[in-house]
């Protein structure tokens, strides 16, 4: 299934002025599928500076660079941890598009007070990573995969994991737990789906230049005297130095994957967790 042939997609947390969603969207929107671009109302305090000087507004700013290159997008605003609204998100797409042919699970917790030792983590930050990354994957994929099945395929998913659902990192007692079941669900899914012909892979990135940065970055600024934004460009600039070229991923490299997965060209590639990580782990 080309992407000619297939019509529409799901992207799950594609606010971003900078994010993976928003390149993948893009990406696919150029490829002449249609998009739903799925995300919540997003708390003003969690907006990076950038974004609010830009006048950037999620999700409906990505509508309207999507329609500026002739493509067709619709906005859903959703919470992927409840099971009603991703019913209801994916009824809307269905509406507006006729069907789901592919599907991007890029949405997940934002980082907060989880960054701690697993024996200072409190279980409300647990649950919180939990409820997006795990559980807002399966019921975002099982609602989907009904869809897919049902019609007898194609179809592709994709999950966003991470370099951190591979190897386990101190201060990551959550996210790394949360990817790590992502991508175990992954190849569940990939056994499951594989007779109706939809392929689900994984796609493990490392540090990625999204412009966002996190909660311990920004109180790591504050002590420091120093801004939120400067703190996270230090931070990759280190990052950086632990790969083989030499450089942080931005969202499009991460967009380039997706694209991939979902063409011909990788027909016979499912049940896998792909790094984009520029060389930091090789296996």
């Amino acid at each position: 299934m080309e992407q000619a042939e297939k019509r529409a997609a799901i992207v799950t947390g594609a606010s971003g002025m900078r994010g993976i969603g928003r390149a993948i969207a893009l990406r696919f929107a150029s490829q002449g599928l249609a998009v739903a671009l799925v995300d919540i109302h997003r708390d003003p305090a969690q907006v990076p500076p950038a974004e609010t000087k830009a006048g950037w507004r999620g999700i409906e700013s990505v509508q309207q660079e999507i329609a500026a290159l002739g493509g067709r997008a619709a906005c859903v605003y959703a919470d992927i941890s409840d099971p009603a609204d991703v019913e209801r998100a994916c009824a809307e797409t269905l509406v507006q598009f006729g069907s789901i042919d592919v599907l991007v699970n890029n949405a997940r917790a934002g980082i907060g007070r989880d960054r701690v030792p697993l024996v200072e983590l409190e279980l409300a930050e647990w649950d919180r990573v939990m409820a997006v990354n795990s559980r807002g994957t399966f019921l975002v994929t099982r609602a989907v995969a009904r869809h897919m099945v049902q019609r007898g395929g194609p179809g592709h998913i994709i999950n966003m994991s991470s370099l951190s659902g591979k190897r386990g990192m101190a201060l990551h007692g959550a996210y790394s737990a949360s990817k790590f079941a992502i991508n175990g669900l992954t190849q569940v899914l990939a056994h499951e789906l594989g007779p109706y012909r939809i392929n689900v892979n994984a796609i493990c990135p490392g540090w990625v230049d999204t412009g966002r940065f996190s909660l311990g970055e920004a109180l790591a600024a504050e002590k420091a005297g120093t801004s939120a934004e400067d703190q996270a460009r230090a931070a990759l600039e280190q990052r950086a130095k632990l790969n083989a070229l030499g450089r942080i991923a931005d969202s499009d490299d991460v967009a380039g994957m997706a694209a991939f997965l979902i063409s011909r060209d990788a027909a016979h590639i499912t049940g896998q967790a792909i790094n984009v990580d520029g060389g930091e782990c090789f296996h």
